[in-house]
């Protein structure tokens, strides 16, 4: 009953209510389970998210495209989380892999450890490509 246009928006609304509702049920019944599920529960949303692109590639090419647009995607999602991390792990600890990268007054940026770390080093990235983009651009 779903039009195709907001097929995918709906699939994520849809688990994203019914995960909450679970999220908040568990938090009601047990804030011990709560604490120890903690954010895998959310994970799921994301994970749905990933999996309803994809269907939606799938759906509409051959598994030969379908395959490779998985594997680009995978390669894609690992090197971005891959970039999130690494800098968030040399300003927060200071550290590559527990080596030390800076000297030994550097003071560890704590905020890079934190959720908002997170936001703050994609905020970064994005503005990074975008200037690298523009630049691309304007040469062309």
């Amino acid at each position: 009953f779903i039009p195709k246009q907001v097929r995918i928006a709906s699939y994520i609304l849809i688990i994203a209510t019914f995960v909450t509702i679970t999220d908040y049920a568990i938090q009601a019944i047990s804030v011990d389970l709560h604490k120890a599920l903690g954010a895998f529960i959310s994970l799921i949303v994301v994970n749905c998210l990933i999996l309803s692109r994809a269907e939606a590639f799938a759906s509409k090419n051959t598994i030969g495209k379908s395959i490779l647009d998985a594997l680009g995607m995978g390669v894609g999602f690992t090197f971005a989380l891959l970039c999130l991390g690494a800098v968030r792990e040399i300003f927060g600890n200071g550290t590559v892999f527990n080596f030390p990268v800076f000297p030994d007054g550097f003071q560890n940026w704590i905020v890079m450890i934190l959720p908002a770390g997170g936001f703050f080093t994609l905020a970064i990235w994005l503005l990074i490509f975008n200037i690298a983009k523009e630049r691309k651009e304007a040469s062309s």
